[in-house]
């Protein structure tokens, strides 16, 4: 839920009812408490090093790019080819600019495809009408351009909305809605497939198969919409379906199981289809309040164990995502749902699992009315300093797009400057897979400019520059690390000392060649 009021509405609802390169910028070795370390390699170098907190060496920075309903892009409908292409690149530069690493980016608002596809019909987002061919397919585009900024691209997918019209008539013909009425539930003004069919299931996992087979993405991301959210919309009728598949289980019992059984079919499907990409979920902030659950976070918001019968502790416990985000939208220090309170439950939750933490920060809120704290510019870098406190957490993603060109309160500018002030390489996933190319050959430099021969599975390559007293920092942490950049050169701004490694499409990284620049 993440067009603004309505989220903050279903907390206040629940408590009321219950080849370019990152710019470097200035940076200082320090001796701050380490987040963690980086691999194997990194016990030589931590015994001279000691790991700076400041300039995480893996950290996952992206933004959410919403097509739906036009939030983030396009703008609007019906533009021109070249207009939606530049509107995209002026996105990628912004994030690029501010040393970013990836991008979660919707293709499938409400079972439509941003993306030419057999199974679902032409998103209405790009022309206007729903089923209308754009006369191109974005998805080849939309990738391309991100991983040329060095941008890993997670395709969003929503995976029970099926129509924001109730009316299946107005479908177009081939829309699964409308051929298969007996799948879908309306709910209030909208219609949602029912996840307690086994036929929805294999429909939304084909979807997806289908998307991960046919384009190179990096992910497969789900957001926070599982059954719908409680208010307005009256009883979500699943009763037959219930009836016939509950085998003995309560309601919600039967609901959660259908959600986890689809999660895990899902994670199944993308890691067998390609072992490399990542496959995540963008959870609703709260798992349980300490009321309903002693194990629960010391909250008193909206339950989406309860509420949208959405059990992430399931699925960090077996396994079945590589990631959870989940949404910390509320400032710190806000009763029901203090972020302070939150994210230490968050990173208890994944400790030793395997599964990686990132959060999702609410930089849409920033300089809205909805709470004191967020006509501050600090809040928001203040949330990212108080993640250093926690070693899981690896990573924060910005809702959204329109608000990182906007920039409210110049908060984002905050963020750079405060934690971003040296690029980072993507955190590993053990499960993932992957293997550090070759070290890059033939490395020289001809005046400034460093170049290396491409090395083979690299999709770009790290450059860090050697301080001219005291030990190289490489493994430790980020401190000596002036750019991850796609092709294989590097315009050196300083005479110096200087080392290149190779990474693969999960940052896995190989060992330095060492390149001296002379002054000129």
């Amino acid at each position: 839920m993440r067009t603004g009021r309505p989220l903050f509405a279903a907390v206040t609802i629940a408590v009321v009812t219950t080849g370019a390169a990152y710019a470097l910028g200035p940076a200082t070795s320090g001796t701050a408490t380490s987040k963690k370390t980086t691999g194997k390699a990194a016990s030589a170098a931590t015994a001279v090093c000691a790991p700076d907190a400041r300039y995480p060496k893996r950290q996952l920075r992206g933004v959410w790019i919403a097509t739906v309903r036009n939030i983030d892009w396009p703008s609007r409908t019906g533009l021109s080819q070249d207009k939606q292409k530049a509107e995209y690149v002026k996105i990628l530069d912004s994030a690029a600019k501010r040393r970013m690493n990836a991008v979660f980016v919707q293709v499938r608002p409400a079972s439509d495809a941003l993306y030419k596809s057999s199974l679902e019909p032409w998103t209405q987002y790009l022309t206007g009408t729903a089923g209308k061919d754009p006369g191109w397919d974005p998805l080849p585009f939309l990738i391309a351009e991100a991983q040329k900024r060095g941008l890993e691209f997670h395709a969003w997918f929503n995976p029970y909305r099926a129509s924001y019209d109730a009316n299946v008539s107005k479908l177009p013909a081939a829309h699964p809605a409308r051929v298969h009425p007996d799948w879908v539930v309306k709910y209030g003004d909208r219609l949602y497939y029912n996840p307690g069919l086994p036929q929805v299931r294999e429909h939304v996992t084909k979807v997806i198969t289908d998307v991960v087979k046919r384009y190179d993405v990096d992910g497969v991301h789900f957001d926070d919409y599982f059954y719908p959210y409680p208010g307005g919309g009256g009883t979500f009728d699943d009763k037959a379906a219930f009836t016939k598949y509950r085998e003995g289980r309560s309601l919600a019992d039967w609901r959660r199981a259908n959600v986890n059984t689809l999660i895990a079919q899902v994670d199944k499907a993308v890691h067998k289809t390609r072992a490399s990409v990542k496959f995540g979920i963008s959870p609703f902030g709260i798992w349980r309040n300490k009321a309903q659950d002693p194990t629960g976070s010391a909250t008193s918001g909206m339950s989406a164990y309860d509420s949208i019968y959405a059990d992430a502790r399931h699925w960090i416990k077996n396994g079945t995502v590589d990631y959870v985000m989940p949404q910390l939208y509320w400032p710190r220090g806000l009763k029901v749902a203090d972020y302070k309170a939150l994210v230490p439950w968050w990173a208890k939750e994944v400790k030793g699992t395997g599964v990686d933490l990132y959060i999702g920060q609410a930089l849409y809120r920033v300089g809205t009315r909805d709470d004191k704290a967020w006509t501050k510019p600090g809040e928001l870098s203040a949330h990212l300093t108080l993640n250093r406190r926690y070693p899981q957490v690896d990573g924060d993603v910005y809702f959204s797009a329109k608000q990182l060109l906007s920039n409210p309160l110049k908060a984002i500018d905050r963020v750079t400057a405060d934690h971003y002030a040296r690029p980072a390489l993507l955190p590993l996933i053990k499960e993932r897979g992957g293997q550090a190319p070759a070290t890059p050959a033939g490395a020289k430099a001809a005046g400034a400019a460093i170049t290396w021969t491409p090395s083979q599975g690299a999709r770009s390559y790290a450059v860090y520059r050697v301080p001219e007293q005291g030990e190289t920092c490489q493994d430790a942490d980020a401190r000596n690390l002036v750019a991850v950049v796609t092709g294989p050169s590097y315009p050196a701004a300083q005479p110096g000392t200087y080392l290149v490694t190779a990474l693969d499409r999960l940052h896995n990284e190989s060992k330095p060649v060492t390149v001296k620049v002379s002054p000129v």
